[in-house]
């Protein structure tokens, strides 16, 4: 296999969506780093399903409508957005560019969109957010016990970080064949430098199996809970599909949820996020925060999952191959890209503003 290239200096001509870039990625990334991104969870089938789902659904085209005025702003929790649009937390990402989350930083400023930095990033927090000109938002893995996970929490708070996105869907790794037979590896000089500080408190825990034995620091709802009395930043959680578990989460003063399977990555054969989407907005009503990640590959897509149920989206693998491709030029041109395609298909179904796309907009296949 030949050596990746590096990362181009202009955006070729014949890059105009984000399949473009999916394309490419394989020309700039080793098979180690390729294996990671765009593997998922035992025989992939949720992986596959999370794009798949969205043909479930045709847009209803509505002309002659007044949409001249038409714009995609929208607002969460008490953040001003130009876009419905923000970049998921991906870990490691200086296994795809040498700038890794500086780079995605830089792009997401420039774009006004929101990026959640992962714990699991490879620069450190207060070095992203001092690159970004845009909102940083924080994802936490809990670290197996409250002190620190606190800590990691506080320093994103002292940074400026303006949420708070806790992960609930990844206690365990999951089981992924893809990066098995790759033989993924962390390469020498890259590691999660924001836990390099951070204490692992000791199992005391027997269990007849090292898979049970490990869920012995996962949270659990009292967790939870004393997570949201530790601060004032709105609290998210990330890895719902059930909408039992979002009542209950609301219930515990969680400010709103993403609704994920984790792009396919923990477990296989779990509902589609956007199959999962109607059943928790219906169970929750209208009014409460729901943003969806998996699957997002075009603004028809961001389209179908607001017509669901959604406020906003994340997008993750798209940017982290446009990011290999083209670096923080890359990710800026998709994510234009992504806004100029739910712009067409707004304009086109009628609808002007955001508040306007609804379930009647979408025929279901």
């Amino acid at each position: 296999m030949s050596a990746p290239l590096p990362p181009l200096a202009a955006i070729p001509a014949d890059v105009v969506a984000a399949c473009d870039y999916a394309q490419r990625v394989g020309q700039h990334l080793d098979a180690n780093a390729l294996a990671y991104l765009q593997g998922g969870a035992g025989d992939e089938e949720t992986l596959q399903e999370n794009c798949a789902a969205f043909a479930d659904f045709r847009l209803w085209p509505r002309p002659l409508a007044a949409v001249s005025d038409g714009h995609t702003r929208c607002r969460l929790f008490g953040q001003e957005l130009q876009h419905p649009l923000l970049l998921a937390p991906v870990a490691y990402q200086k296994l795809f560019h040498a700038d890794g989350e500086l780079a995605t930083a830089l792009a997401a400023g420039a774009l006004e969109t929101p990026f959640v930095v992962s714990t699991l990033a490879t620069a450190r927090l207060e070095d992203i957010a001092a690159q970004a000109a845009g909102p940083l938002w924080f994802q936490l893995y809990w670290q197996g016990g409250r002190a620190a996970s606190l800590q990691l929490l506080r320093r994103a708070e002292a940074a400026g970080y303006r949420a708070l996105v806790l992960t609930v869907d990844a206690a365990l790794a999951g089981i992924r064949n893809r990066e098995q037979r790759a033989g993924f590896r962390l390469p020498p000089g890259l590691s999660t430098v924001n836990l390099e500080n951070v204490p692992k408190p000791a199992s005391t825990v027997a269990a007849s199996s090292p898979v049970f034995a490990a869920l012995a620091g996962a949270p659990t709802w009292d967790d939870l809970a004393w997570l949201r009395e530790q601060t004032r930043l709105p609290l998210l959680l990330k890895g719902i599909l059930h909408p039992e578990d979002a009542l209950k989460a609301r219930s515990l003063g969680v400010d709103g949820l993403v609704v994920s399977n984790h792009g396919g990555r923990v477990l296989d054969r779990v509902p589609a996020s956007l199959h999962a989407l109607p059943e928790i907005r219906a169970a929750l009503g209208s009014g409460y925060p729901l943003l969806l990640d998996g699957g997002i590959r075009r603004g028809s897509d961001i389209f179908t999952a607001l017509a669901l149920g959604a406020d906003a989206v994340l997008i993750g693998r798209p940017y982290i191959a446009a990011l290999a491709v083209a670096g923080p030029l890359g990710v800026a041109h998709l994510l234009r890209l992504l806004r100029e395609e739910l712009e067409v298909c707004m304009a086109l179904c009628g609808c002007p503003t955001l508040a306007a796309i609804g379930p009647e907009c979408l025929q279901a296949g």
